[in-house]
């Protein structure tokens, strides 16, 4: 925020709070946290409120092994005590905006939907983190995934094990334009 025009007051917001975590402890991640992230999740935009997202929930060692797997092998993925797979169903979203709604709407709602849910998590003061880098096939395989249902998202979470790492954002200049 260093040549942001905001006022101090807002760093401690969970924006600014929210980070990737990759370390995740041993300690389950309750039903009562877990139903407000999925509430959260749920209660995000999208285009004609048409809500075309899936949440699976994963729980099981075994299954979160096999993900972790699908996902370049990035083991955090299967540490994590829940893995929440975010999934979208583009024909949802294309009986209201045709091949628009396919091919795009139905990837900003799923992506307000994680964003929703890592902020979420971070407001509980758990750690999460955005996964996109997985085989889509092996993912759907693994969940038994009914044919329409994209995943787009693994987010391990739980308690985090690592503090948030000094972080940084290109400049205002750089990526706000005015006109």
């Amino acid at each position: 925020m260093r040549d942001s025009p905001l006022n101090e007051k807002f760093a401690a917001s969970l924006f600014f709070r929210r980070f990737s975590c990759r370390r995740f402890g041993h300690e389950p991640v309750s039903d009562e946290a877990l139903a407000y992230l999925l509430e959260a999740a749920r209660w995000a935009p999208s285009a004609g409120n048409l809500q075309p997202w899936r949440f699976v929930v994963v729980r099981e060692a075994a299954v979160r092994a096999a993900l972790a797997s699908a996902a370049a092998r990035q083991r955090f993925v299967g540490e994590a005590p829940v893995l929440v797979v975010v999934c979208a169903v583009p024909a949802e979203s294309a009986r209201g905006y045709g091949e628009r709604g396919a091919s795009l709407y139905c990837l900003q709602d799923t992506a307000a939907a994680v964003e929703n849910l890592l902020l979420a998590a971070t407001e509980l003061g758990l750690g999460s983190c955005w996964v996109g880098a997985f085989d889509e096939r092996r993912v759907a395989s693994v969940l038994g995934l009914e044919e329409g249902v994209r995943p787009v998202a693994l987010v391990p979470i739980g308690t985090p094990a690592e503090e948030a790492p000094p972080r940084s954002r290109r400049p205002w200049r750089e990526t706000v334009r005015f006109v």
